[in-house]
């Protein structure tokens, strides 16, 4: 089973493209118009949520990513709302450049009953003026060197024009920075020298003119824009078939991770900016895709242009494999920390406990039982070997930490464990913020270390008799 593992869990990226709003006005029908057979929508409500280039940064934000957006805007009432919304998401905003007398993309959608009746769309699509791309290229340029990562998502509607294109992936290059793009239309050359791209199978057969009809063809047309683009990788998105990923030997073909699929709606801003999340944490291809693979699952199994979290896709790679691997149950304090921040967003109760679980016995699992009882995710705080030998002697503990903690991962009651080098756990406690703390019920009466830091302490009642040191002591009098 995969495992997440990434050190680098806010990589700052710069993406580039096509910006759009998504507009929904919801409602329900119950007549015809008498001016015409058409229905009548009465409207109950409204949503708007970034779309085009505003998905690939909504799903890399989603992850935790550090984002800036650039791209070319209308001087309209559009604009100025699509930039409050990336500022409220969280993503910079200073490389936007206004366009006088272009509109801002928007797409409003009428929904009846759950059903989209109508598509009305307000948008410029001709080219920036070349006054704009030197002017956005400009921006770029005083701030490049500071990504790890630039993602190019193109929708065709005149941001990313060739100069624009090539000027950004010339100046990457020169600092060595990636240049990942979800491209359109069936030109490349504008595309050329990037790390990679990502075109679905009816795209890469238009691009490379190769009618892709099985995996020979599509060996092929992967092949042909690997070289026409002069790319690192090729790849194509192969929709329930998954990922072929192309490096300079051969083609990886990378099966979907989907149970089901409802909606896919932005799959492809999610693979886009999974794979530049994967790369930028040190993740190799084949590592990189299977992870989209699984982020790409999620995604489809919504309704509606959605994004992930880290939380969420580990969710569904346990529930997926079959050879379930309890190292992914470990974590860091950084990665703990930036999970249960995940978890809280999706309002998931937080249960903390901690100990020194030495050799794990009937009433550890009952007691961690009880804590999961309290909430929606039970975290474990172990206390590593160092600290242990300071609070109960050099002989101990008998197991080591990492044996320690893999066992309590093995728990079902147990979500995540952590080990910490502190004598005590407050500074994890700190970084997790869980809304309940549990502890024994030794406790009665004195003070629980982190009880400030939490909404509520639990006291749990051990089963009598049943103690690691009481074990070990009874081995050592055989």
């Amino acid at each position: 089973m995969m495992k997440l593992s990434f050190s680098n869990l806010s990589p700052k990226v710069l993406v580039v493209g096509d910006l759009m709003i998504d507009h929904y006005l919801w409602g329900s029908c119950s007549r015809i118009s008498p001016e015409a057979p058409v229905q009548v929508i009465d409207i109950q409500r409204e949503t708007a949520v970034l779309g085009g280039a505003g998905n690939v940064v909504n799903n890399l934000l989603a992850f935790g990513a550090s984002v800036d957006v650039g791209s070319v805007i209308g001087q309209d009432e559009v604009g100025m709302e699509l930039r409050q919304m990336l500022r409220k998401a969280g993503a910079g905003t200073t490389l936007l450049h206004t366009q006088e007398n272009r509109k801002t993309s928007k797409k409003s959608r009428i929904i009846a009953s759950n059903q989209q009746v109508v598509r009305y769309d307000k948008e410029s699509k001709e080219d920036i003026t070349k006054e704009s791309e030197m002017q956005l290229l400009e921006k770029i340029s005083d701030v490049i060197a500071d990504y790890e990562l630039v993602f190019l998502s193109d929708y065709n509607k005149g941001v990313l024009t060739p100069t624009l294109t090539q000027g950004i992936i010339k100046m990457a290059n020169q600092y060595k920075i990636k240049v990942l793009i979800d491209p359109k239309g069936t030109d490349y050359a504008k595309y050329a020298g990037a790390y990679l791209l990502t075109p679905n199978k009816k795209e890469a057969s238009l691009a490379a003119k190769i009618d892709i009809k099985d995996d020979a063809s599509l060996e092929r047309a992967g092949f042909a824009l690997k070289t026409q683009c002069n790319l690192t990788y090729s790849l194509i998105t192969l929709s329930e078939e998954g990922i072929a990923l192309f490096d300079d030997k051969q083609m990886h073909k990378i099966p979907t991770k989907a149970k089901a699929v409802y909606d896919v709606t932005g799959a492809g801003d999610t693979v886009l900016a999974s794979l530049g999340f994967a790369i930028a944490n040190g993740l190799d291809m084949d590592e990189a895709c299977n992870f989209a693979n699984y982020a790409a699952a999620v995604v489809i199994s919504k309704v509606g242009s959605a994004t992930t979290t880290l939380s969420e896709i580990e969710e569904y790679i346990a529930s997926y494999s079959t050879d379930f691997d309890n190292d992914a149950s470990l974590k860091t304090r950084e990665e703990m920390a930036h999970t249960a921040e995940d978890l809280r967003k999706r309002k998931k109760k937080i249960v903390f406990t901690n100990g020194v679980f030495d050799v794990l016995h009937l009433g550890h699992v009952k007691y961690l039982e009880t804590a999961k009882s309290f909430g929606d995710i039970l975290i474990v705080g172990v206390n590593a070997d160092a600290s242990v030998r300071r609070l109960k002697g050099e002989e101990r503990p008998i197991n080591p930490e990492y044996d320690r903690a893999y066992l309590l991962a093995s728990l079902n009651s147990v979500d995540y464990v952590v080990i910490f080098e502190e004598d005590t756990p407050y500074e994890l406690i700190k970084a997790l913020k869980p809304e309940i703390l549990v502890k024994g019920g030794d406790y009665e009466g004195k003070v629980v270390v982190g009880s400030d830091l939490v909404d509520e302490v639990r006291l749990v009642t051990f089963v009598e008799g049943k103690s690691s040191t009481n074990i070990i002591n009874k081995i050592k009098a055989k």
